[in-house]
């Protein structure tokens, strides 16, 4: 089994940065990758970066040029870095991973942390 603990959300005022970041705990071994979603009041959760084991990144274009995610493979850490954050960017943001690795096929999900973007 995972767990999965986010941290490093906040207030920040519009224009500025935030790197969030998700421990991973547990059956680590079997992370083969992991991904960062974000979710507004009403509206579905949405994907804003993923990360494999082998550091093959994909950032989707709505974020691309102002978010980066990164992976610290030894302690099985993935970050987050949003520059220019704008209120649209306000929400609860998840820290996903996947266990396929080892066939397990059940997703794993951390209890999300609150970015306010806000002057």
């Amino acid at each position: 089994q995972v767990q999965l603990m986010e941290s490093g959300g906040g207030l920040v005022q519009p224009g500025g940065s935030l790197r969030l970041s998700c421990a991973a705990s547990g059956d680590t071994i079997c992370i083969s990758a992991m991904d960062w979603y974000r979710q507004v009041p009403g509206k579905e959760r949405e994907l804003v970066g993923s990360i494999t084991r082998s550091f093959d990144t994909y950032i989707p274009d709505s974020v691309k040029g102002r978010f980066a995610i990164s992976l610290d493979d030894d302690n099985v850490i993935v970050y987050l870095q949003m520059n220019t954050l704008t209120p649209e960017d306000t929400a609860v943001y998840y820290c996903h991973a996947d266990r396929k690795r080892c066939g397990d096929w059940s997703p794993y999900w951390g209890q999300g942390t609150q970015v306010t973007v806000s002057s």
